[in-house]
C-alpha cells in the first residue's frame, strides 16, 4: 500500500490548549478540545443583528464579557454570517450565530467557523470541536497545553 505524499501529518494535542485569533486580536486564551462537539464556539455577550445605513444586516458583538481578563472592549461586526441551528451541551437545539475566524494552535493558523453564545457559565470561553480537529489533530486527554509546552521548547532551541 502507498503512502499518501498530499496527507498532512496529525499532532497531537491535550484536552485543553492556548488558541491565539489573530483577526480578533485575542491571544493565548484557554480552550476546552471536545470531540463531542461538531462546531467550535467562542464566548461572547450583546450578540444582537443591526441594520446599517446601506441596508446591510450585521451581526453585532462583545467578544467575551468585561468579567474576563482578556476582554479588550472592542465591538465586533461582521457583515458574513450564517445563523444556524446548533444542538447545546444539554442536548438542546438552539439557533446561534456562526462566523468564520482564524485560529492559531502550535505553528498553524485555520480558517474555521465559531458559533458565538454565551459561554459565561462555562468554565472556557472556546470551544474546539470536531470540524476543527478532523484530519489535523489527535487529542490525548490526558494531557493538556501540549501546543504551549511545544512552542516553549521551540523558543529554547533558538
Amino acid at each position: 500500500m502507498r503512502a499518501d505524499k498530499t496527507k498532512i501529518e496529525k499532532k497531537l494535542i491535550g484536552r485543553r490548549e492556548l488558541v491565539s485569533f489573530p483577526e480578533l486580536d485575542i491571544e493565548e486564551i484557554e480552550a476546552k478540545v471536545d470531540t463531542g462537539a461538531y462546531t467550535s464556539a467562542i464566548h461572547c455577550s450583546d450578540i444582537h443583528e443591526e441594520t446599517m445605513p446601506d441596508g446591510t444586516k450585521v451581526i453585532c458583538l462583545d467578544l467575551l464579557d468585561p468579567s474576563h481578563p482578556q476582554y479588550n472592549h472592542k465591538k465586533l461586526r461582521f457583515a458574513e454570517y450564517e445563523l444556524r441551528e446548533i444542538k447545546s451541551s444539554i442536548g438542546e437545539k438552539q439557533e446561534r450565530y456562526v462566523i468564520r475566524t482564524k485560529i492559531r494552535l502550535f505553528d498553524e493558523v485555520i480558517e474555521a467557523d465559531f458559533s458565538l453564545s454565551d459561554r459565561s457559565d462555562m468554565k472556557y470561553p472556546v470551544l474546539i470541536g470536531r470540524k476543527l480537529l478532523k484530519g489535523r489533530f489527535i487529542v490525548d486527554v490526558s494531557r493538556k497545553n501540549v501546543a504551549q509546552k511545544f512552542k516553549l521548547k521551540q523558543k529554547q532551541k533558538e
